[in-house]
């Protein structure tokens, strides 16, 4: 299943006082998978933590083409868990990265929770390979639609998690958010029952395999929303993604869990995702919930109150001087410490 044919350890250089940065890449079938391992200094062994991107084409730092700024998430994460002792291991999606231009004609209508879960298993794979990490304590720390493959390659044969921090993770069906924002939107129209009809329609033939056919009766936009449904390069992941259930993966991982859903989060819900994924996990012991007062959707501080917040601010996400949120950092830090050294770790200087 993953044909990793390539192990390359391309530099290694510290990025601050005693955190050690190495580049590696390796083969998927024919594609060029391409990350980063952040490490403390010293023989370990160190715990592991992947961290798995979220949608679309976002890098190893949590970075993407489509938002401005090139602050990323993942690389302060990396750098932070690096201090409290922990190997950390970030990667490209390989449609993202320095690879992207070679990778994209192979993966091209190949896309699929297969071809993200095999990303997903060869970054574990890499990080259990390299000096100082300890292969038997090997975390997840995920964002948005990464729990999904990170659940995924969990509960398959692939090398499973000692446990899973789970940050801004849909509790919800992506066409149930989908048809709630629709739904409110027309809620007020004549026509919103026709419109929501119509919609349901055109959703079940996608979900069918069935060819598009705008229909005439309905707004411009639910059209072309559908008709990009079926866009070819995305195939088949749209159809996987959009009926994907993250409460009923999670009930199945039976290792420790923490879900953080940041309250100034303005794509996922600490309440309308909090509470189903609350509930699917009420029978693992070893599940938190956490939900920071000012953590936005990917960990960032915010201080804005959340009634001011729209779509508009999430254009700032990657925006040079937002930090990490303190409390989530602490929260997520504290989680896997307690876990990864059960008797104690040696704390570094300014650390949690």
């Amino acid at each position: 299943m993953f044909n990793i044919l390539c192990f390359a350890l391309l530099l290694a250089a510290p990025v601050n006082a005693g955190v050690i940065s190495q580049e590696v890449t390796w083969n998927i079938g024919a594609t060029t998978a391409a990350a980063t391992i952040t490490l403390p200094e010293g023989p370990g062994p160190h715990p592991g933590v992947v961290l798995v991107p979220g949608s679309g084409p976002t890098d190893r730092d949590w970075r993407s083409p489509l938002l401005p700024g090139t602050n990323g998430s993942a690389s302060l994460l990396a750098a932070e868990l690096a201090k409290a002792g922990f190997a950390v291991i970030r990667y490209d999606k390989r449609f993202t990265g320095p690879y992207a231009a070679g990778n994209r004609p192979l993966l091209h209508g190949k896309i699929s929770f297969q071809s993200h879960m095999e990303e997903v298993a060869g970054a574990v794979r890499l990080l259990r390979k390299s000096p100082g990490v300890d292969q038997g304590r090997i975390f997840a720390l995920t964002n948005s639609e990464g729990a999904i493959h990170a659940l995924n390659c969990h509960l398959s044969s692939a090398p499973a998690f000692t446990g899973l921090v789970l940050t801004g993770a849909p509790g919800r069906k992506m066409l149930d958010i989908l048809r709630s924002q629709i739904g409110a939107q027309v809620a007020a129209m004549p026509e919103g029952p026709a419109i929501m009809a119509g919609l349901d329609k055109l959703l079940a033939k996608f979900l069918a395999g069935l060819p598009f056919a705008a229909d005439p009766a309905l707004p411009p936009g639910i059209n072309q929303l559908v008709a990009g449904f079926y866009q070819p390069a995305n195939l088949p992941f749209t159809r996987e993604f959009v009926t994907a259930d993250v409460p009923a993966m999670a009930a199945k991982a039976g290792v420790p869990l923490l879900v953080l859903i940041g309250k100034k989060d303005i794509q996922t819900s600490w309440e309308l995702d909090g509470r189903p994924l609350e509930a699917a996990l009420a029978g693992n012991k070893a599940a938190k919930f956490s939900y920071p007062e000012n953590a936005n959707h990917v960990l960032k501080y915010e201080g804005k109150p959340r009634e001011k917040l729209s779509a508009q601010d999430g254009q700032y996400y990657n925006a040079e001087g937002k930090i990490l949120d303190p409390d989530a950092l602490k929260e997520i830090i504290n989680w896997l410490r307690t876990l990864a050294f059960p008797t104690g770790p040696k704390k570094a200087a300014g650390a949690f």
